[in-house]
């Protein structure tokens, strides 16, 4: 059996093991510390714009603070794309709240924004406004944020940007996540940077930032006992944790740099292929990390699917993964309202992401290629 390809492994820069020494030597092994401090300055450096950052332990957790803070509720409705991982999602139910699913648009994967209308204007018909706005920027790919926004501010809806996967990427040369009324990020072990688990709520508004520092550290008064007046979270990213987020910010810029290489690299190999799709950047104010690149197989024959080349790659143990199964099909969510064209459910079915790392080889790549190549009986590279 050859050597796993794997589909997104951490990589680590260096730094990383000077900042954790630092923390143990200076005995800050329990949650807070000087590195989480350094670590949320670190990012609110990073993504501009006049943000405030407060780091946590998930993206999942950074998303359910994000809907208390902004007073979702029990019978309450979010808005939340379906073309993406159940965590953006699941943070609703913790709520007791329904989550009201928008299909994708085609050119990006995301949301789109003329459906996110339709959802509103007939949630508002049932005597149902939403209180929030969850957008999704799928592998990096920044949506029509524009756009959103625009239906955002005439509904009066707060967004919530959920860049767990696209923290570098920009869309008009400013940074996603600094968008929203809110953003997440996530630093979990496959994400462009990670922190081994953690992730950080984004916002321009510093009273919210502080709200759900306080919230994540089990809303404790201030008292010199131990007295609280409101429930709270147990969602504060640990010193030891950051301190290894610190070290990979240094190498931020180089790992988008390598993913958006890979991409390059595949989608200059497989040109040739004209039943392989890449999901692109739609013109140059859109601006991807491409942290995974994904493809999908528009073939009507069925001669080859995304199952089938998922099966085998797997035979050499090169790692893919079919693109995330839309919310509005998943068991759990099924009966909850839905406002779609089916874009969301044909990627599903033709769609793959391929090995993406940035600490993907030539070789490796190459190796990719090869299979996918010899799936369509084309010439290896």
């Amino acid at each position: 059996m050859n050597k796993k390809i794997s589909l997104s492994s951490p990589h680590m820069g260096g730094s990383e093991f000077l900042f954790l020494k630092n923390a143990f030597d200076s005995n800050w092994i329990a949650p807070l510390g000087p590195h989480v401090d350094g670590f949320e300055k670190d990012l609110a450096t990073y993504l501009g714009n006049g943000v405030h950052v407060a780091a946590l332990s998930s993206g999942t957790a950074s998303l359910h603070l994000a809907l208390v803070i902004l007073g979702v509720k029990q019978n309450d409705e979010v808005i939340c794309q379906s073309l993406t991982f159940s965590a953006s999602a699941n943070p609703i139910m913790y709520q007791g709240a329904t989550p009201v699913f928008v299909d994708s648009e085609s050119q990006t994967w995301n949301m789109s924004p003329d459906l996110l209308e339709i959802a509103i204007k007939d949630r508002l018909s049932k005597g149902k406004k939403p209180k929030a706005i969850i957008v999704v920027h799928l592998y990096g790919m920044p949506a029509e944020m524009d756009r959103i926004m625009e239906v955002s501010r005439k509904y009066q809806i707060p967004v919530i940007e959920d860049a767990a996967e696209a923290l570098g990427s920009t869309y008009k040369g400013r940074k996603l996540g600094t968008f929203g009324d809110m953003a997440i990020l996530s630093f979990n072990g496959n994400k462009i940077i990670t922190t081994s688990g953690g992730g950080a709520l984004v916002s321009k508004n510093e009273d919210w930032i502080i709200k759900s520092r306080f919230l994540a550290t089990q809303a404790r008064d201030i008292a010199p006992h131990y007295q609280h007046s409101q429930v709270g979270y147990n969602y504060r990213m640990s010193n030891i944790c950051a301190s290894i987020g610190r070290g990979q910010m240094e190498v931020l810029p180089l790992r988008i740099y390598q993913r958006r290489k890979n991409f390059t690299h595949y989608t200059r190999l497989l040109s040739n292929i004209s039943n392989i799709q890449f999901q692109i950047e739609p013109d140059d104010t859109f601006f991807s990390n491409h942290w995974l690149s994904a493809i999908t197989l528009e073939d009507e024959e069925g001669k080859i699917t995304n199952d089938m080349m998922r099966l085998a790659l797997a035979e050499d143990n090169i790692e893919v993964r079919p693109v995330w199964k839309p919310m509005h099909m998943q068991p759990v969510f099924s009966e909850f309202p839905f406002y779609g064209d089916g874009t969301a459910e044909h990627l599903f079915k033709v769609g793959l992401c391929l090995p993406s790392g940035s600490n993907l080889t030539e070789y490796e790549i190459r190796m990719v290629i090869s299979k996918i190549k010899n799936c369509f009986s084309t010439s290896i590279v």
